[in-house]
């Protein structure tokens, strides 16, 4: 027992320097930090101890042997044969080997685990034993090989499963937290076998609290775990390991008497409250346990004279695409909770990055990056027995009340108008460069690219704080309130493809009902600004032949046939949009299959068209400039809108009419050149500006344009 062994205990990132205090404080002397682990020399008790009280470790591996690597792998595979397997495990044991590392020779861990494995299996035949087994999913002996450089070592995992898994987990929630990590917070947080009161708001099934409490009453990690890798070991101690399981049921039964720790746990998921609850149970601390349902924004500091009392949690990082709204929201209210209700406590927060850890508006004391899996992740202190005045410009009342004033106003208007989707609020404080539409109970909020002097930290400031006036002043849900910002994507962003949301809800418009999508593109498949123009076009309509050019997801198309049209053609290049506009036409009672939708280039549509007369009405909503893939030419509306016009016209009866509107800006119809192509315009624009878009008359251009007789 008293001969030392080169051993290796793995761990996930981040963890080593807490690992190595870990391991000298479980009396290791010779103890040597490294990536994902530490190296150290120990006796088989002191190894067995490792197995049992690290609370950090991922693995303990007992070093079996090392050679280098060259071009003769046969080398390799003689050297791995001269170790003593048969000292370490019988021939009718099964065993697997996992193998990390590459280098020239050796590219493939699947190759490097068959080359370990030939070695393991020679020995047993040279000592005239047979052949060991191999079992991948439940093997009795687990063997591990690393690859550095040209050096491989090998070794044999006391452990079996994992470490993380107590055995006190048997079920989880959504999204667990290793309970490695979750002992690496409260140890960071400062929980010792002094702390008196523990409280997570965020406990999902108890994870974070109960690693916690495990620290508090001296309870070893391993004390529940019923199968071991050590115990499948052909030099396994029996008596001396159960000597170190007695000793910690003894130190755990003692600490339980000396402490008066006390566990507050709330979610808003009943189901994990249970979960936790049976993970207590089985711990044997249930009685010191409160599980609530609740809101973290909302939860109260329990009564209590304790001295030590520290919360720690691990609230949601809003990682999917859309959630950042309610992620930051929820953190901003959250941080106010505390700092009015936590105000002599200790908090240890594991945020999913920087910016929602801003939201907080606390001053952390200190900061860890971490792993949670492969996510980077930061950890963060707080002292909130030191004075935390919140670290932000005092904003003045203004927005508040304008964006009162405009919901209270134009939500009566679009009532009165019948529409259900419409413009809150458009930049009207320049310094809040942003518009928000109001889509049924769905906020969108859309980000303006902010001036150049405005430095990206203040531009960012203001956003957040226009959504947490949003949310403090209007009646709309934080998870009901979605983000689009309109900026270049750079880098390994604009290839990576996000997970669609796909979350819809149904507007009416008049008599109109369209499909639109809060989460998934930039645009939701409705211009509200061009409400007016669609209208008109369904009046224009009945009984007439109509064509609708850049048809998106038809919704002028919808107007034209519930007006009475007798045909609509949409065109349009994208599939996915001529799709939602069949949906449309669907949901309202229209059959799709009486009507044209045709997946063209509208420019080199309209140039294959032969000269007929066949259209009464066109609509014709281009973009400003568009240099899709797919389009052969590059179009610029304020350039070519002659050009399209006359293209379009030659579709269109003598006495028929072209709907022409644009977004641009600074748009200037070229009359000239349309009076040179025997066609007219009379400006629509100021009477299709509806009323909540006034402030931004330029917000559109809309035109009849027709052909000039005579």
């Amino acid at each position: 027992m008293t001969a030392t062994s080169n051993y290796f205990a793995t761990c996930a990132k981040g963890l080593e320097p807490l690992l190595f205090e870990e391991l000298q404080q479980l009396g290791l002397t010779d103890v040597q930090q490294t990536v994902a682990g530490c190296r150290f020399q120990a006796d088989t008790l002191h190894a067995y101890k490792v197995c049992l009280w690290s609370r950090l470790a991922s693995r303990v591996l007992l070093q079996l042997g090392q050679c280098e690597v060259g071009r003769d792998l046969g080398a390799a595979t003689a050297a791995i044969s001269q170790t003593p397997w048969h000292e370490h495990f019988y021939v009718e044991q099964t065993f697997v080997v996992s193998f990390t590392g590459q280098n020239q020779q050796i590219r493939h861990t699947q190759f490097g685990a068959q080359l370990v494995k030939d070695g393991i299996v020679d020995h047993f035949r040279e000592q005239g034993l047979g052949r060991p087994n191999v079992d991948r999913e439940t093997p009795d002996v687990r063997i591990h090989a690393h690859l550095h450089r040209q050096q491989l070592t090998w070794y044999l995992d006391l452990v079996g499963e994992p470490l993380h898994r107590r055995g006190y987990r048997l079920e989880q929630g959504a999204a667990p937290l290793r309970e490695t990590l979750a002992a690496a917070i409260a140890l960071r947080a400062g929980v010792t076998q002094n702390t008196e009161v523990l409280v997570d708001p965020f406990c999902g099934s108890g994870t974070l609290l109960l690693e916690a409490a495990m620290i508090v009453l001296d309870h070893a990690p391993g004390l529940r775990r019923q199968q071991w890798g050590l115990q499948r070991w052909r030099q396994y101690q029996p008596q001396l390991w159960q000597q170190l399981l007695n000793e910690a049921q003894q130190r755990f039964q003692q600490a339980s008497e000396r402490s008066d720790l006390r566990l507050y746990g709330s979610d808003n998921d009943a189901r994990v409250l249970a979960i936790a609850d049976q993970n207590a149970t089985r711990l044997e601390i249930s009685d010191r346990c409160q599980w609530q349902s609740g809101d973290a924004t909302k939860v109260s500091a329990p009564q209590s004279t304790a001295q030590e009392k520290i919360l720690l949690c691990n609230p949601p990082y809003g990682e999917r695409l859309g959630e950042e709204v309610e992620t930051l929201l929820l953190y901003r209210r959250f941080g106010q909770q505390l700092r009015q209700q936590f105000q002599s406590w200790q908090v240890a927060i594991l945020a999913g990055d920087e910016s929602l850890l801003k939201r907080l508006k606390l001053r952390s004391h200190k900061k860890y990056k971490l792993f949670n899996g492969a996510l980077e992740v930061i950890l963060a202190l707080y002292d909130l027995q030191k004075e935390q005045t919140e670290f932000t410009q005092e904003q003045s009342s203004d927005l508040a009340n304008r964006l009162r004033k405009n919901y209270q106003k134009m939500e009566k208007w679009a009532a009165k108008e019948g529409v259900s989707a419409w413009r809150l609020y458009d930049a009207d404080l320049p310094e809040y460069n942003a518009a928000v539409d109001v889509y049924n109970e769905h906020l969108v909020i859309q980000e303006y690219a902010a001036p150049k002097d405005i430095p990206p930290a203040v531009a960012k400031e203001r956003l957040w704080y226009l959504l947490d006036t949003l949310a403090e002043t209007l009646p709309f849900a934080a998870a009901n309130m979605h983000l689009k910002v309109r900026q270049k994507q750079a880098g390994k962003q604009q290839y990576q493809r996000q997970q669609l949301r796909d979350i819809t809800t149904v507007v009416h418009e008049y008599d109109a009902q369209f499909k639109v999508n809060l989460s998934d593109y930039l645009d939701t498949g409705l211009f509200l600004d061009h409400r007016w123009a669609r209208r008109e076009l369904g009046r224009m309509a009945s009984g007439k032949q109509v064509l609708n050019l850049f048809a998106y997801t038809c919704t002028a198309s919808v107007h034209a046939a519930l007006g009475g049209a007798r045909d609509v053609t949409s065109v349009d290049l994208s599939k996915t949009y001529l799709a939602w506009g069949e949906d449309n036409f669907r949901l309202n009672q229209l059959q799709p299959r009486r009507h044209s939708f045709i997946q063209a280039d509208c420019l080199q549509w309209l140039q294959r068209q032969r000269p007929q007369q066949r259209f009464d009405v066109i609509f014709l909503d281009p973009p400003t400039f568009s240099n899709s893939k797919r389009m052969q030419d590059v179009l610029d509306i304020q350039r070519d809108h002659v050009n399209l016009l006359k293209l379009a016209a030659r579709l269109l009866k003598d006495d028929g009419v072209i709907l022409f509107s644009n977004n641009k800006r600074r748009f200037k119809l070229d009359e000239e050149g349309l009076a040179e192509a025997f066609l007219k315009a009379e400006d629509w624009t100021q009477r299709s500006i509806s009323a909540d878009f006034a402030r931004h008359k330029g917000i559109h251009h809309l035109f009849k344009v027709s052909h000039q007789h005579g």
